[in-house]
């Protein structure tokens, strides 16, 4: 585990790595929707470009994306619908922390870690050139993909290059774009409406019926759900006999439609309502840029954006007496995106931002090997245009921490330590600071017949983010309107989890169960109020518990020379209630899941086949809706070729094969936005 210092003994918090063939299985066009084959993992999906890990029912501020240990550093957290602007094609692995993580990364980790290794920094010399590329094509959406990797060296040095491109259609859906719970309350609303206006207002009346005949609801392909997305980097390093010293430059582009205004409308004052509407779902649809006044579809709006990133590191061995290692990070980003409906301006988002990192690992004192340092990071943020909903806000954080492990006969014992200050200074608004500190104490011990049992207790704090104190007004992409509060107090997580394991060579088990209390809980309130035609949410903190579990198991059930066949089984649930008020339920929290899944190989070729049933959700927050039960079968096959050095690989992959309806209620838009239809991709990996 590359994302803490203290790993080689194992780790009492629950940590899965995903890499290999497993990531190659997994891999999806956003990170959130690749890690959701993880137990306690899903995603917060706004349409295929976007989607934010969900750990333990948390997300947004509360799971830190790092790329090698840094901060992504765009604005996927300000918003639900801004992407993480991390490749998961070019991750070599991505390692996942459930549970706080706050000692090692602050108190945007207090829900959970995302570390995505992309090995841009070369640490040592390669033996010799490798590339790896990977080219894909979905029938849905008639999605193309490709991504290379190449690392070498000379000399002292060593180098890394890689790049990608994915552009996709709209892609089809197995029914309407709004479920049938919205359609059913938009119809009792104007319902409703309409008794109110029956007497005396006809002529009122029959205008609103001509509107409401005038919309044509999206059915069979989800509107604005095209993207295309680029980019790549550089990074070279030169490697000493007991050091390294590497720098990397990497960029991303994307043009990515925000699916969730599935009815297409007239204009208000259109002469005529009866005009017929064009279903063009073109990749160039977006491009358009302007419409007829009177009479036409109204644009969905896009999200485009455009990101250089620098990261810097070094590393030496033994610098100095009681010092195991020294490690010194840094990251620099400069992202901007603009949101554009129709033909109008936009409104433009913008952050220059940085984070570093230095971190020592000594040998021991008092018992306790153990790694210290420093932290600090700077955002520069704006949004600028007609519909920012957040005024300019700089924000700056410094954190310092230690974490030991201790061996007493068996038992690993870990511990750590951490003091946080964060401040934000926005140009409109109170200035705000915070003072934050954490703790951790974790045992892991081994028991008889290869069990192992872990547990890890936990206190920390999480400082609000911009968006939360200092929102205020309509927000183009979400269709709402956001209020913070500038008074919220921090937010305080008391944790305890514990995790048995068993691990022999044909039965694996691992059984996680987890509880935290929440004091000043931070969450959007939809308060049923209306601002300029839109729902106002409003940001709102209360006391709250959120438990839960994860199990998981696998079992070797036959082998043979060339081959073997594993069933493996696995399930998460997830409960959320505030401590006080008429309805206690959270937004956004995902329902239970089981999932069974057979692999087997024979030789050079694999086949695996998974089942996965997701349940209703119908404890739901104040003016939410319940999401409906789905299943999600898929069928991966692969077959592997050997040229000499070179191996090759096959695969076909098939999602959704029961052409089901599947709307993830950790979605923002999960009641306009279903998830993709029956999908078939197709593609090969070549290794050099």
């Amino acid at each position: 585990v590359r994302s803490h210092p203290l790993s080689a003994e194992g780790l009492s918090q629950p940590v899965i790595v995903l890499s290999g063939d497993a990531l190659n299985k997994a891999l999806a066009t956003s990170i959130g929707e690749t890690l959701s084959v993880i137990p306690g993992v899903h995603s917060a999906s706004f349409g295929p470009a976007v989607g934010r890990p969900v750990i333990r029912g948390l997300s947004g501020p509360r799971v830190k994306i790092m790329e090698d240990r840094i901060d992504s550093l765009d604005v996927s957290v300000s918003s639900p619908d801004h992407v993480t602007t991390i490749e998961p094609f070019i991750a070599k692995s991505i390692e996942v922390f459930k549970g706080p993580s706050t000692l090692l990364y602050g108190s945007g980790a207090i829900g959970g870690v995302v570390d995505i290794h992309t090995g841009r920094i070369p640490h040592a010399i390669p033996d010799a050139l490798s590339a790896d590329l990977e080219v894909k094509g979905s029938d849905n959406a008639d999605q193309r993909s490709g991504a290379a990797r190449i690392e070498g060296g000379a000399g002292a040095f060593a180098f890394h290059a890689d790049g990608f491109y994915r552009d996709a259609d709209e892609y089809d859906i197995p029914g309407y774009a709004e479920s049938a719970l919205y359609r059913a309350n938009e119809e009792h609303g104007d319902e409703h409406h309409d008794d109110d206006h029956d007497e005396g207002h006809d002529d009122d009346h029959d205008e609103d019926h001509e509107e409401h005949e005038g919309e044509e609801e999206a059915f069979g392909t989800l509107p604005a759900s095209q993207m295309k997305v680029k980019g790549g980097s550089f990074g070279l390093s030169f490697v000493g006999d007991t050091g390294f010293f590497g720098v990397a430059v990497s960029t991303y582009e994307g043009d990515y439609g925000l699916p969730g205004h599935s009815h297409h409308h007239d204009e208000e004052h259109g002469d005529e309502h009866g005009d017929e509407h064009e279903d063009d779902h073109d990749e160039d649809e977006h491009d358009e840029e302007e419409h007829e006044e009177h009479g036409e579809d109204e644009m969905p709006p896009i999200l485009e954006l455009e990101q250089t990133r620098i990261d810097i590191e070094g590393g030496v061995e033994a610098p100095f007496a009681g010092i195991r290692s020294l490690n010194v990070r840094m990251g620099y980003n400069d992202y901007e995106h603009t949101e554009v409906e129709g033909d109008e301006g936009g409104t433009q988002f913008k952050t220059e931002a940085w984070e570093a990192r230095l971190e020592a690992t000594h040998h021991q004192i008092l018992g306790f090997e153990g790694a210290a340092g420093l932290q600090a990071s700077n955002r520069e943020f704006s949004a600028l245009g007609e519909e920012a909903f957040v005024p300019p806000v700089d924000t700056q954080s410094f954190g310092v921490f230690w974490v030991g492990q201790k061996s007493i006969g068996d038992v690993n014992l870990e511990t750590g330590l951490r003091y946080e200050k964060v401040e934000h200074d926005p140009t409109e608004g109170p200035s705000r600071d915070f003072n934050l500190g954490s703790a951790s104490l974790g045992m892991k011990i081994p028991l008889a017949d290869s069990w192992t049992l872990s547990g890890q207790v936990d206190y920390s704090n999480r400082a609000p983010i911009a968006e939360e104190l200092y929102s205020n007004g309509p927000h183009l992409a979400t269709q709402t309107f956001e209020i913070g509060d500038a008074s919220l107090d921090e937010e305080t997580a008391k944790n305890i989890s514990a995790n048995l394991r068993y691990s022999s060579d044909r039965v694996n088990f691992a059984l996680g169960a987890f509880s935290t209390d929440f004091d000043n809980f931070i969450y959007e309130a939809n308060t049923g109020l209306e601002e300029d035609e839109l729902p106002v949410l409003q940001w709102s903190q209360g006391d709250a518990k959120i438990t839960g579990m994860e199990a998981e198991a696998s079992w070797t059930a036959m082998t043979w020379s060339e081959g073997a066949l594993t069933l493996s089984a696995a399930y998460d649930l997830v409960e959320a209630r505030l401590d006080e008020g008429s309805n206690r339920n959270l937004p956004r929290i995902p329902p239970q899941r089981w999932t069974l899944t057979g692999n087997f190989t024979q030789g050079p070729f694999q086949a695996e086949a998974s089942w996965r049933t997701v349940s209703s959700q119908s404890d739901v927050a104040a003016n939410e809706l319940s999401t409906e039960s789905y299943d999600d079968l898929r069928l991966y096959v692969s077959y592997a070729l050997d040229f000499g050095s070179t191996n090759v690989d096959l695969f076909v992959n098939g999602l959704n094969l029961t052409d089901e309806e599947q709307r993830l209620h950790t979605s923002f838009i999960a009641q306009m936005a279903p998830r993709p239809g029956r999908t078939i991709e197709a593609g090969f990996r070549i290794h050099m």
